[in-house]
């Protein structure tokens, strides 16, 4: 600037200089910046260099999802002041005039800047280089406390979403023509909105069950169904499975046999698969597979109902467990009552004591949980053959309603499906009475000799002794009446009592929430990590779970749409050819963790914001806990005889 003034005074004293248009033209004075503060202009051009875009200060908040959220302040600030809080480069002193300072403030928020280690941003904005870039402000640490709080699906709106709209009418029976007002196109507008739906028929097109519509309404579908199946067995590549918009269509053949389930809730083709073969099951525990099988070579169009007549209720209950979401068919797994190790041997040597010459399996159960287990040294019950019994006596009601002492002739598939086996089931209670001694001199087997007040399935105790003999009534009797006798008297069904009225464990107890914060800027909850959880032991086809009293699985659509979650876990975990061990998922209802080893398999459930180390922390110690209790939670090999 100096050399450019002398070059201009050098001009105006040589104007007939022969170089004056070679030289540059002078520059304008600059202008003096007015008391009265000028115009916005004039102080944006006397201010520094500037990558002004905003008057306004642009705030910044992350959230704990990890998005992060900007808010404008209109305050005429500087972005940054030192730390230790001396002005700034540009900040106003105080012999400045108000006008002047207004207007430096003013043109200095207008920039956006980086800031030096030896600077520290101003409120909740935070810097991309400072020092202490990791330091939480008070309203980070509020908001962080308080969105760990949400709980899995709380901001979900039902129906929207999830695809369970009007999931709570899905076991509502479909009215008959008969009932006034109703007509055919109301009763298949009412079909067809149903999530669900299990078909069976016989390779002839003969309907043999539908879980949902009777003969009139299902018999058009079900034909075209045996015609898509007939057509694609016809050339040689048998249909599996396919899909109609959100609907997946899954097809099992078993000899004469066609199982289709059509399913709305997202499972996969192999939890469908598996749902299949259960109610296949439950149609050979009635029959046999040499009994079906003859059937069907002699009359190919036979119609199936009339031997199954009186099954119908097995089968639903069945196929409503499945829909309605049942862990032990996820897992293929048993669930045992929780009881301590001493106090199990106890029982278990009880029953040993006690058991007759005739008895093959002996059991105790409470409200579907398995208690004890006799059994002989080369046999073993398989978890599919105990889910027909648990069903038969937990979930369809039939044998109850019969009374507590029932006489079953029973064909366990997976142990044997060529001939049956011969099942006693007993209920205990506060009322339940033992068999009277002389009825083992009365001419036939009864039906029913004591009586129950129990109403809950899940508080109801049941002995079931099974034998291959016909002949085994009563002594199957005495054998029950002597293993009551002795329950009783050493406090053990009383303890079964006590350990079915406390229920599954809960979460609050295996992995407590961290202590309360003890300043504001510790974000500790009084709430756990994690909100539900399954374990199952592999070596020992087992599994326990969590309490499902939490608020936010009480309902029928709220524990539907948490088993949805564990179903697409654990068909992602599964999938062919996948080596996933561990897989962490986060939507927007819900946080998901997968764990699986060769010893285990684990699956838990979180609110949508806990974080990943959070959940890491709760499901650890929720594994060392069940490594810990796993001669509580597990029976280890049973009674041998």
């Amino acid at each position: 600037m100096a050399q450019d003034a002398a070059d201009a005074k050098s001009i105006k004293s040589s104007p007939s200089s022969s170089d004056n248009e070679s030289k540059r033209p002078p520059l304008p004075p600059r202008r003096k910046g007015s008391t009265d503060g000028g115009s916005l202009l004039q102080q944006v051009a006397e201010s520094k260099p500037t990558t002004a875009v905003s008057s306004i200060d642009i705030s910044t908040l992350s959230f704990p999802d990890g998005s992060r959220g900007t808010f404008p302040t209109n305050a005429l600030r500087s972005v940054s002041t030192p730390i230790g809080g001396g002005s700034s480069r540009h900040a106003s002193s105080p012999s400045q005039s108000p006008h002047t300072s207004a207007g430096g403030d003013f043109a200095e928020s207008m920039s956006v800047m980086s800031f030096a280690p030896t600077m520290r941003p101003a409120g909740d904005l935070a810097s991309l280089v400072a020092g202490e870039m990791n330091r939480k402000s008070r309203a980070w640490m509020l908001l962080r406390s308080q969105s760990a709080t949400v709980q899995p699906f709380q901001n979900t709106q039902p129906g929207v979403s999830d695809g369970l709209a009007g999931f709570e009418r899905e076991f509502d029976d479909i009215p008959d023509l008969t009932v006034e007002g109703i007509t055919d196109d109301d009763r298949v507008a009412l079909w067809k909105s149903k999530l669900k739906h299990y078909m069976i028929l016989s390779s002839a097109g003969k309907p043999i069950y539908s879980r949902h519509g009777d003969l009139d309404l299902i018999n058009t579908s079900m034909g075209i169904v045996q015609m898509i199946i007939s057509f694609y067995e016809n050339a040689k590549d048998p249909l599996q499975g396919f899909s109609a918009g959100n609907t997946r269509f899954v097809v099992a053949t078993e000899g004469p046999l066609y199982l289709v389930a059509i399913s709305k809730l997202g499972e996969s083709d192999s939890q469908l698969r598996s749902q299949l073969d259960a109610l296949y099951m439950q149609i050979l525990s009635t029959l046999t597979l040499p009994n079906l099988k003859n059937i069907f070579a002699n009359r190919p169009s036979t119609d199936l109902r009339k031997p199954l007549q009186g099954t119908e209720s097995l089968l639903s209950s069945l196929a409503d467990s499945f829909t309605r979401g049942s862990p032990s068919a996820l897992l293929g797994a048993l669930e045992c009552l929780r009881l301590r190790k001493s106090q199990r041997a106890t029982i278990t040597n009880t029953f040993l004591k006690n058991r007759n010459d005739k008895l093959l399996y002996g059991l105790i159960v409470a409200g579907g949980k398995l208690v004890s287990v006799i059994r002989p040294r080369k046999h073993s019950l398989h978890p599919s053959d105990l889910q027909l019994i648990f069903n038969m006596l937990f979930e369809s009601g039939g044998i109850k309603s019969g009374g507590g002492e029932s006489w079953i002739p029973l064909c366990l598939p997976a142990f044997n499906n060529r001939g049956y086996l011969y099942m006693y089931v007993s209920f205990f209670d506060s009322t339940t009475t033992t068999a009277e001694s002389e009825s083992a001199a009365s001419p036939s087997p009864p039906t029913t000799n004591t009586t129950t007040t129990n109403t809950n399935p899940e508080e109801e105790i049941a002995i079931i002794l099974i034998s291959p003999s016909k002949e085994s009534f009563y002594d199957l009797q005495q054998t029950r009446d002597k293993v009551s006798h002795q329950l009783t008297k050493n406090g053990s069904l009383a303890l079964i009592k006590a350990a079915v009225l406390a229920g599954r464990p809960k979460i609050s107890d295996i992995a407590p929430p961290p202590p309360p914060p003890s300043s504001p800027s510790s974000s500790a909850t009084n709430t756990p990590s994690i909100s539900h959880f399954l374990y199952k032991s592999r070596a020992n086809v087992q599994f326990t779970m969590s309490t499902l009293d939490h608020p936010s699985f009480k309902g029928l659509v709220p524990r539907r749409r948490l088993m949805s979650l564990y179903q697409q876990l654990h068909a992602q975990m599964h999938t062919r050819h996948s080596h996933l061990k561990v897989l962490y998922s986060v939507g927007e209802d819900a946080a998901s963790l997968a764990w699986i080893t060769p010893i285990f398999e684990f699956y838990c459930v979180a609110g949508p914001n806990v974080s990943r180390q959070a959940m890491t922390r709760g499901a650890n110690k929720i594994i060392q806990w069940a490594k810990k209790e796993e001669e509580r939670l597990f029976i280890i090999g049973g009674g041998v005889f």
